[in-house]
């Protein structure tokens, strides 16, 4: 037996890190892998699993949850753990040969049609302006560039964000308060670990955010959304830190009204709160005049979260945070000594990208695709279902459909039967949200059997009060989520066809 361990993609397969991150309880899924592996085989008695320090860093998830994951499974038999030796899979767990005849599992089957937000059109990317640019960088490195990694990133890479920055969403910093990280969700974890809790959150928004940040012990809770954006009146003084979506409300659609803007940036200044700005997708608008940053009004208390994923692919994983100058060492110290996460060369072709007008270019050519594709949904719903409304459309890579109340969850069943992938917009609501709205419908439904004097009414109210509060005519609304960035462009066609079938009639 060999003193060294096997990697992550030998322990658990390629998919696995795709499969934790859209996932709600990322330590289940990773147990489950582990198990999986184990019972199959890939994972044979005795071998040496990474430390969970080790596998926590290549999958990008909280060192407790590795830790949280391998203890279930020391508990469970699966593995076995010995002071001085590491975790090892337990000599017991032996893979269990099939029945005779017995079929293995089938893997559920893709979608046919795929209209979920988030991703672009893979064949959409650069690739010979990117291939030019990682020449040029590659030709011109310095030799440190294959050395250790710099946790702030590449200094390159740094000064071409800032200018950009500055010139396209209006951004005031400098090279040295920007720290490069994987992603805004690698820049979240840096925060919550930096900042702590608790934190509020508009009441829509990514589970998987929400998920992150109670991952690291950082709660939420929800702060109203309208059609100005966030609520921030709602603020609190206990609230360490607020996380907005300001330039195109995720997945709502619209800005955040300039008063409102002015208020959260007052809030921060009088509480010492930090404003925490997700800035997905601020490149792409088409209705409407740009809308700058929220921290160019206060630098020193807003943080900038921002990444390529959407512009040009989430597999660059490249993101980078804007901070206060008084959480660059914190952030840094956060990081680690070293870069362990973002190649220094794909650091330096972005670099060159940006510096050589490039990024400009693609950036303009996809807002014009994006535009086009956005029209064509719009025009199809007009044409096949004009009892729906399409909202959130001046910008972005997605559009919210309107449903008629009490029909987002049939909806989303017959899509899905149909092949069809489309997410509705319950998906996105901050629990607490949905907990508050059900108990308002509740206590409304009640009074009004109450004030009737009909024990039957207030009976019914309380039962239906939930399913009203989570999508029917008393509380939040349905709506489907439509991503119109990510099919190929030949298959996009039919891919509204599959939407307009499954949407229920006027």
């Amino acid at each position: 037996m060999t003193g060294s361990w096997v990697n992550s993609a030998e322990i658990l397969g390629s998919d696995l890190p795709s499969e934790l991150s859209g996932a709600g309880n990322r330590r289940s899924v990773l147990t489950g892998a582990l198990r999986e592996a184990i019972s199959g085989g890939r994972l044979a008695p005795g071998t040496r699993l990474p430390p969970y320090r080790s596998l926590a860093a290549d999958l990008g998830l909280a060192r407790n949850t590795v830790a949280d994951a391998y203890a279930e499974l020391v508990a469970e038999g699966w593995l076995a753990a010995r002071q001085g030796s590491g975790t090892r899979v337990a000599e017991r767990a032996a893979p269990v040969a099939p029945a005779r005849g017995a079929r293995a599992p089938e893997r559920a089957a893709r979608p046919v049609h795929d209209l979920v937000q988030g991703r672009p059109d893979p064949a959409a990317f650069p690739r010979t302006a990117w291939l030019a640019s990682a020449r040029r960088a590659l030709a011109t490195a310095p030799d440190d560039a294959f050395g250790p990694g710099d946790p702030h990133g590449r200094l390159e890479l740094r000064r071409a964000l800032a200018g950009y920055l500055a010139r396209v969403r209006g951004v005031r910093t400098a090279p040295e308060r920007i720290v490069l990280c994987s992603g805004t969700a690698h820049g979240l974890r840096l925060l919550a670990e930096v900042v702590g809790g608790p934190w509020a959150a508009e009441e829509y928004g990514l589970p998987f955010h929400r998920g992150l940040l109670a991952s690291h012990r950082v709660g939420t809770r929800a702060v109203g959304v309208d059609g100005d954006g966030a609520r921030v009146g709602e603020l609190t003084r206990r609230d360490r830190a607020v996380l907005l979506t300001p330039a195109h409300q995720f997945p709502t659609g619209g800005p955040l009204h300039p008063a409102r803007r002015a208020a959260v940036v007052d809030w921060a200044r009088s509480t010492g709160g930090l404003v925490v700005e997700d800035d997905y997708d601020g490149e792409f608008r088409y209705d409407r005049q740009p809308v700058g940053a929220v921290q160019g009004l206060d630098p020193e208390h807003v943080v900038l979260l921002g990444s390529v994923s959407k512009s040009l692919s989430p597999t660059l994983r490249i993101g980078w945070m804007v901070l206060p100058q008084r959480l660059v060492g914190p952030v840094v110290a956060a990081k680690g000594e070293r870069e362990p996460f973002s190649s220094a060369t794909e650091q330096l072709t972005l670099a060159d990208f940006v510096d050589s007008g490039a990024y400009d270019r693609h950036v303009r050519r996809m807002r014009q695709r994006h535009r086009r594709r956005r029209d064509r949904l719009v025009a199809a719903l007009a044409e096949r279902a004009p009892h729906v409304r399409v909202t959130g459309i001046a910008a972005g890579l997605h559009a919210v459909v309107t449903l008629p109340p009490g029909t987002e969850r049939s909806v989303v069943r017959e899509a899905a039967r149909q092949g069809l992938a489309v997410e509705g917009l319950a998906d996105y609501r901050h629990p607490e949200a949905t907990a508050r709205g059900a108990a308002t419908a509740y206590r409304e439904a009640t009074a009004r059997g109450a004030a009737t004097g009909c024990l039957e009414a207030a009976a019914h109210g309380r039962a239906s009060a939930h399913e009203e509060a989570t999508g029917g005519a008393g509380g939040a609304r349905d709506g489907l989520v439509v991503g119109y960035a990510t099919p190929a462009e030949h298959a996009y066609p039919e891919a509204l066809e599959a939407l307009c079938r499954v949407l229920p009639p006027g």
